[in-house]
């Protein structure tokens, strides 16, 4: 069995004598892991770092095998990010949440597509991509199956005034109906629920810390894991922005 695909690398671990086993992401295979002969060595070591975008050949004897991994740059997304704190910080988190959560071998096509934009433009900077990178957290808990409903208010029906999530239910509050759980309540952005994005780091913090709940209690907290250390690296580089 064989396969060739566009792929992001999500991690590399050292095997051997100067292997590695390399996680990519593809949108057709999903999260799938090989054994890169050399993928350790001064040659290979910057293809296969997480973050860029890469075709990869997979090939293995039998379907359920480790296989082995060979692969060609796209684009060096990790490179052109080191400068930029910010920037690699999202690629960080975005490799690690995807590497610890999605199922392997199982195609998530809509979280593949909404990141691969996301780590293609990095490359401009970190600070007009926050908003993106929320949302594409929302993508993946829904692919998870801890999707928000932010259409409309959990209490009333209401499509207005939608400022609050549920961090129960994971559902949309209007501002009358939040009123009697002010303080239990998660702000909602607005760019989060239709508004025009802006450089805001308030509205990017309320969003990496709205996906962080679900993420932490649903993705990692049912196996009782703790949310990857990249992940709040981010945040904590998003509330520096506000200092």
């Amino acid at each position: 069995m064989e396969w060739d695909a566009p792929a992001i690398v999500l991690e590399a671990r050292p095997y051997g004598e100067g292997g590695a086993i390399i996680s990519v992401l593809t949108e057709e295979h999903g999260r799938f892991a090989g054994l890169a002969k050399g993928g350790s060595s001064r040659a290979q070591a910057g293809l296969w770092q997480p973050g860029n975008l890469v075709e990869v050949h997979w090939v293995g004897r039998l379907a359920e095998q480790l296989g082995h991994l060979t692969g060609e740059m796209v684009h060096p997304t990790a490179a052109l990010a080191m400068d930029d704190p910010l920037g690699l910080a999202l690629l960080n988190s975005a490799c690690a949440l995807a590497a610890d959560t999605l199922p392997e071998r199982e195609p998530h096509p809509r979280v593949f597509a909404a990141l691969l934009p996301l780590l293609a433009h990095l490359h401009t900077g970190g600070i007009g991509l926050v908003d993106e990178y929320v949302r594409w957290e929302m993508t993946l808990l829904e692919a998870l199956g801890y999707g928000l409903d932010l259409s409309r208010c959990a209490a009333t029906g209401s499509t207005e005034a939608l400022n609050w999530v549920s961090p129960r239910t994971g559902r949309a509050v209007s501002d009358p109906a939040a009123a009697p759980f002010a303080g239990r309540l998660l702000p909602l952005p607005a760019f989060l629920h239709g508004a025009q994005a802006e450089r805001d780091p308030e509205a990017w913090l309320q969003g990496l810390r709205l996906t962080g709940h679900f993420l932490a209690r649903d993705a990692f907290g049912a196996r009782n894991r703790p949310v990857p250390p990249a992940r709040e690296r981010l945040e904590h580089r998003v509330a520096d922005l506000l200092s």
